[in-house]
């Protein structure tokens, strides 16, 4: 199994870049775990998933409707975007149903960390960062993204299962070819 590949990204295009490099390869019954602090890039790096599979309408946070079906424009598998950050436990995401798909559609699902990992034994863990200076506090202790988000992310990417070797190797050959090369700041792997 490969290990786990971080890369640094130093705009929201580029991580919606590495979604559409990481978009391009997914096929039915993938699953794909997002995690990361509010306004991190789950989202965005999910609208680059939804362009590199070539789905139909505009991929948004899922938050309020739990779940979106995004079908195929070419074809393709459909896309399920979940969002499991109100989900408590096991039988909650039971009622989203995600498994009745999961062999159909590539699912990304938002916030699934330590809820959604019962969903397959295959899947990518994603967990994206801010990258160090990415935000500042502001007055009071909180955090406007506005003023102090440079759009810097540190992308770690953590396969589990057979399906992944060698994918996450040609997601970075591709985000490599699609970013400016001077504004990838760093590619890295450890063998698990």
């Amino acid at each position: 199994m490969a290990g786990e590949t971080t890369i640094a990204t130093g705009s929201a295009e580029e991580t919606r870049a590495l979604g559409a490099a990481l978009g391009a390869v997914l096929a039915a019954g993938d699953l794909v775990m997002l995690s990361g602090g509010l306004g991190a890039g789950k989202t965005t790096l999910a609208q680059g998933i939804g362009e590199g599979m070539g789905v139909l309408g505009r991929v948004a946070s899922p938050t309020f409707i739990i779940a979106r079906v995004h079908p195929s424009g070419r074809g393709g598998p459909d896309l399920v975007h979940a969002d499991a950050y109100r989900i408590r436990d096991l039988e909650d995401l039971e009622t989203l149903d995600l498994d009745s798909s999961l062999d159909e559609a590539v699912t990304v699902v938002e916030w699934g960390e330590g809820k959604t990992e019962a969903l397959s034994d295959s899947r990518l863990e994603i967990a994206v960062r801010r990258a160090q200076g990415g935000a500042a506090p502001a007055l009071g202790g909180a955090i406007d993204l506005a003023a102090v988000d440079d759009g810097r992310r540190d992308i770690v990417m953590r396969p589990f299962g057979q399906r992944w070797d060698g994918v996450l190797e040609a997601v970075v050959a591709a985000f490599r070819r699609a970013a400016p090369s001077d504004s990838v700041d760093a590619v890295g792997s450890t063998r698990a």
